[in-house]
């Protein structure tokens, strides 16, 4: 290969966020990427042509992935590895190795690492206070302040809303699994709250855990505890499964656990028990799972992301929660919830919406869901003192939907817009005129939310 290219390819290499080691057979440190000596804690080119456990002393040969690929002539993937860099921190990187060949002969080894030092500091962190915050005699050890949502919490009328909470309050007074399905923003975790809240266990944990993101060992001794010594800088930990004794563990996007963490995990939920890490005896536990998963059911099975044992073991009870597109009817309860909620958080006195803003949130696609809903209602609280939210007040993703496109006209006949908009109007005043002019009663008559009856009867001017 021409110096030119080799020099250019050398230069990428500093600018991807993996550290990336190259030892020859002798074990000498040849190469070595700007990420890897950031982590590591090496200056410059001082560690080239050393001994890799000349610059790392708290490895061995047995514990290093690098020597342990070279010499076994094996690749090594995704392992954990916990070293002591020279300026004393201690290091947790997932490494996969591969040994490098000249023809039959191993001349080196070649190292990917990811640094995981401070998602394992924080997911460590997470589990300490979940033990503490659930330790026997602790006081008020099940209040989760801002985070405990019941049925009450839940904003919605339309008929799919209404069954859904239906269906998961008889859920919740059972024990078997449920899956709840939606995308991201919809509002799944509160759901499974109310769940947990209205059950036999509410007075018993409810902990949380996303799946996604983490590497297997990490996930894997967080879920099920560990012993010491089962793994470089392993204390003996409850896991969460532990944590969650007598209660119920979420476990939020369960088709990105790795697959080998989902046959013990299907393990651990068959037998009632589980085994930490590096342990040799089983703990009885007794935790209801409630899994969640952003993803199209049939895509999750096809891709084979998840396990299909453990996806019919857990598929018992299902709930899928619909976008906000596909119930625009809850849109003005959902407006008037936030509304409330942030004027307390803000000390803002907003009323309402204009009537060209509530139509373009009845018109908008809502992509990110109750969530997007939410946050925007937060963030016109946040900027501005106003009564009423105008369209000038909407952040930019909005601008565009309020430019309407001119009526086209076909000989005689009405647009269809404007036919339809007449009907609707004829319809709602029979049924007020029906009701005695009772709005309550008139949505009844019509079998719509009553918010939605009134956001109508200002649209379309309807005057009784």
């Amino acid at each position: 290969m021409d110096d030119k290219y080799y020099e250019s390819i050398i230069k990428i290499l500093d600018y991807i966020d993996e550290g990336i080691q190259i030892i020859d057979d002798k074990g000498r440190i040849i190469y070595y990427n700007k990420a890897a000596r950031l982590f590591d804690g090496i200056e410059g080119e001082t560690a080239l042509g050393r001994h890799i456990l000349e610059i790392y002393p708290s490895l061995s040969y047995e514990t290093s992935t690098l020597i342990q690929s070279m010499e076994t002539m094996s690749t090594i993937m995704d392992k954990e590895q916990v070293f002591i860099n020279y300026k004393g921190d201690h290091i947790t990187t997932i490494n996969s190795s591969f040994p490098i060949k000249a023809g039959k002969k191993i001349v080196g080894a070649v190292e990917v690492s990811k640094n995981i030092t401070q998602v394992k500091a924080l997911s460590e962190k997470i589990v300490h206070l979940q033990s503490t915050l659930h330790k026997p005699g602790v006081k008020n050890q099940n209040v989760r302040t801002n985070e405990k949502y019941t049925f009450m919490d839940i904003i919605g009328q339309t008929n799919e809303m209404l069954k859904l909470k239906t269906l998961a309050f008889k859920a919740s007074q059972s024990d078997s699994p449920v899956m709840i399905g939606g995308n991201t923003g919809t509002g799944k975790e509160l759901f499974v709250q109310a769940i947990h809240y209205a059950s036999n266990r509410k007075d018993k944990p409810f902990i949380a855990q996303n799946c996604a993101a983490l590497p297997v060992n990490l996930l894997e001794s967080m879920l099920f505890g560990s012993v010491r010594g089962s793994f470089t800088g392993a204390e003996n930990r409850p896991g969460l499964f532990e944590l969650a004794d007598g209660g119920t563990l979420f476990l939020d996007e369960i088709n990105s656990m790795p697959l080998e963490l989902q046959a013990k995990l299907l393990r651990a939920i068959q037998n009632n028990n589980i085994r930490r890490v590096g342990a040799t005896s089983t703990i009885d536990v007794d935790v209801r799972i409630i899994a969640a998963f952003n993803t199209d059911i049939n895509e999750i099975l096809s891709s084979g992301q998840m396990r299909k044992d453990l996806f019919y073991r857990l598929n018992v009870i299902t709930l899928i929660i619909p976008d906000l597109k596909d119930r625009k009817d809850d849109i003005p309860l959902l407006v008037k919830f936030f509304i409330e909620k942030y004027n307390k958080k803000r000390n803002k006195f907003i009323t309402d919406l204009s009537n060209e803003v509530t139509d373009i949130f009845m018109r908008y696609d809502w992509p990110g869901n109750v969530r997007e809903l939410e946050h925007t209602i937060e963030g016109i609280a946040s900027i501005y003192d106003i009564d009423i939210i105008r369209e000038e007040h909407l952040p930019y993703q909005f601008k565009t939907l309020n430019k309407k496109s001119a009526p086209i006209k076909i000989n005689k006949i009405k647009p269809m817009k404007e036919a339809l908009l007449e009907a609707e109007k004829k319809l709602i005043v029979d049924a007020l005129q029906s009701s005695n002019q009772n709005i309550s009663q008139a949505s009844k008559l019509l079998k719509i939310p009553r918010q939605t009856l009134q956001y109508r009867i200002k649209k379309l001017e309807i005057h009784f």
